[in-house]
C-alpha cells in the first residue's frame, strides 16, 4: 500500500538487556555508499547509528531510524610490517584482527578479555586491557577515516586534522562514521600467564609492586569471601609451556563457561546459595601457568551472558573502593553471582577517554542475566563518582553531560568538534543526548 511505512527491524546486543527497532537498515560495501547514506539521512532530516557487535550494555548503538551495518564494508587492508601500522575497516572484529595481524608477525600491545567487538566499537567507546604501561586500545589508532555528518570525507591523524583524532579516538559514533582505522602495533609476542588464588587482603597490600613488576595484572574478587584470583601476563621470549587442549577446554570452556552458567541458574533460582556458590568458585580455581600467542592468552570465550558496570577511578582509590563495594554487596536485597575484576592502565591524552590525563584502576562489576542489578549498579556508582569515577562508556551508567563534563578536561573540545562535524546531530540518539548533550 502506498504511503504505508517499512516494517521497523528489531535488533538486541550481545546481554539482550538493549532492544531496539529500526526502520532502515544499510549495509554499505564502500566509503561511498556510507557517505551517500549520511547526505541522504541528513536531507530527510533523519538519523543513523552504527552497531557492530552489540557488546555494549548501554543504549549507545540503539536506532529508531536507520540503523547501519559495517560488516560488508570493504575499505581495504594494509600492512606496513617496517614501520608496524595496519590499516583495516572499521567493521573488522578484533578476533579477525588478531589472526591477521599474527599473519604477519605483529600484535596489539594490549587487548581486553573479549575479541568479539569491532575495531570501531572497541575504540570509540574505550575498550581496555589491563597493564601499567598501558593505555586504551584507542591508544593504539593511528590514523582514522571517518564520514562526517554533513557526508565529508575526513582523514585524520597528527598531521592531518589532529583534533578530530584527539576526539574521534573515543568518540561513542558521535562525530561520524569510522570507516578505517590505522594501529600501531609491535611484533608479535609469547606472554606467561600466572593465575593463582589469594587471599584479597594480601593482594590489595601488595598491588603497587604487583603492578610494577608484571606487564599486566588483574584480579577477581568473588563476593562473600575475602578471596580472589590473581592473573598476572608477562612477555617472554618463547612459547615453551604451552597450556593442553584439555586443560584449556578444562578451565575456559568447562569451568568458566558450562559449570559457572549452571551455577549462575542455581543461583538465580535459589538466591541464598549464592555465597556457597562464591565461595565454592574461588576455592575451585586452582593455580596454573601457562605460554601462548599474546591474543590467545589476554582473550578468552564469554558465553555466560551478564550484565555490567565499570568505572575507572585514581588508582589509590582502590582500596577505598573496594571496600565501600564489599559493604553494599552484603548488605543488598538480593544476591551477586558474578565475581569483580579489578584491572589497571595508564594514562592517555585522548579527550574522551577514562583514562585521560591519569593512570587508573577499573572496578567491573557483573550481575547474571535475569538477575537483579540497578540498586547495585547504582548504589556502586554514588561511591565511584565521589571518588572522581569516570564510567565506561560501554557499560552501564546512569551519569548524565551534566555531571560528566567535569570529569574531562577536555569536554567543551569535544563538543566543539561535534557541533562542527555533526550540526544536525545524524549521529544522535537518546543515550548520546543524555551523556552528551543536545
Amino acid at each position: 500500500m502506498a504511503g504505508t511505512a517499512p516494517p521497523a527491524v528489531p535488533w538486541s546486543n550481545w546481554a539482550g538487556n538493549q532492544q531496539g527497532s529500526a526502520t532502515t537498515i544499510l549495509r554499505p560495501r564502500s566509503t561511498v555508499e556510507v557517505a551517500e547514506a549520511v547526505r541522504a539521512a541528513r536531507a530527510a532530516g533523519g538519523r543513523i547509528r552504527v552497531s557492530g557487535s552489540g557488546h555494549s550494555f548501554t543504549a549507545v548503538a540503539l536506532a529508531d531510524d536507520r540503523r547501519m551495518d559495517l560488516a560488508d564494508l570493504d575499505t581495504g587492508v594494509r600492512v606496513d610490517a617496517e614501520r608496524r601500522l595496519v590499516t583495516v575497516p572499521a567493521g573488522m572484529t578484533l578476533h579477525a584482527l588478531n589472526d591477521l595481524l599474527a599473519r604477519h608477525g605483529l600484535a596489539l600491545p594490549n587487548l581486553g578479555d573479549i575479541d568479539a567487538q569491532t575495531v570501531a566499537g572497541a575504540i570509540s567507546t574505550g575498550t581496555h586491557g589491563t597493564g601499567a604501561a598501558y593505555g586504551c586500545l584507542a591508544t593504539f589508532v593511528e590514523a582514522v577515516t571517518l564520514v562526517t555528518g554533513t557526508g565529508e570525507v575526513l582523514r585524520c591523524s597528527a598531521e592531518e586534522h589532529p583534533d578530530v583524532l584527539a576526539a574521534a579516538r573515543v568518540s561513542l559514533g558521535a562525530l561520524g562514521v569510522l570507516v578505517e582505522v590505522t594501529l600501531r602495533c609491535v611484533d608479535v609476542f609469547v606472554l606467561h600467564a600466572h593465575e593463582r588464588p589469594a587471599p584479597l587482603d594480601a593482594v590489595l597490600a601488595e598491588v603497587p609492586d604487583l603492578v610494577e613488576a608484571h606487564d599486566h595484572v588483574e584480579f577477581y574478587w568473588f563476593p562473600y569471601t575475602a578471596r580472589v584470583q590473581v592473573k598476572t601476563n608477562d612477555r617472554v621470549p618463547a612459547d615453551d609451556r604451552p597450556l593442553s587442549r584439555l586443560r584449556g577446554w578444562l578451565d575456559d570452556d568447562f569451568l568458566a563457561n558450562t559449570v559457572f552458567a549452571g551455577a549462575c541458574r542455581l543461583g538465580r533460582a535459589v538466591p541464598g546459595l549464592a555465597p556457597t556458590i562464591s565461595a565454592v568458585s574461588a576455592r575451585a580455581l586452582t593455580e596454573r601457568r601457562y605460554t601462548g600467542r599474546s591474543d590467545t592468552v589476554f582473550c578468552t570465550p564469554r558465553r555466560v551472558r551478564f550484565v555490567e558496570m565499570e568505572y575507572g577511578l585514581p588508582r589509590a582509590a582502590l582500596g577505598e573502593a573496594l571496600g565501600a563495594l564489599r559493604r553494599i554487596v552484603d548488605g543488598l536485597p538480593f544476591r551477586v553471582l558474578f565475581p569483580v575484576e579489578v584491572r589497571f592502565t595508564a594514562a592517555d591524552d585522548i579527550w574522551l577517554s577514562h583514562g585521560y590525563g591519569r593512570d587508573s584502576v577499573y572496578l567491573a562489576i557483573h550481575q547474571y542475566v535475569g538477575m537483579p542489578y540497578e540498586p547495585y549498579f547504582t548504589a556502586f556508582e554514588q561511591v565511584a563518582a565521589g571518588l572522581g569515577g569516570r564510567p565506561h562508556w560501554g557499560k552501564l551508567h546512569w551519569r548524565d553531560a551534566a555531571t560528566l563534563a567535569p570529569a574531562y578536561p577536555r569536554w567543551a573540545d569535544f563538543r566543539a568538534v561535534r557541533d562542527r562535524l555533526d550540526p544536525d546531530r545524524v549521529f544522535t540518539n537518546p543515550h548520546l543526548t543524555r551523556v552528551l548533550g543536545a
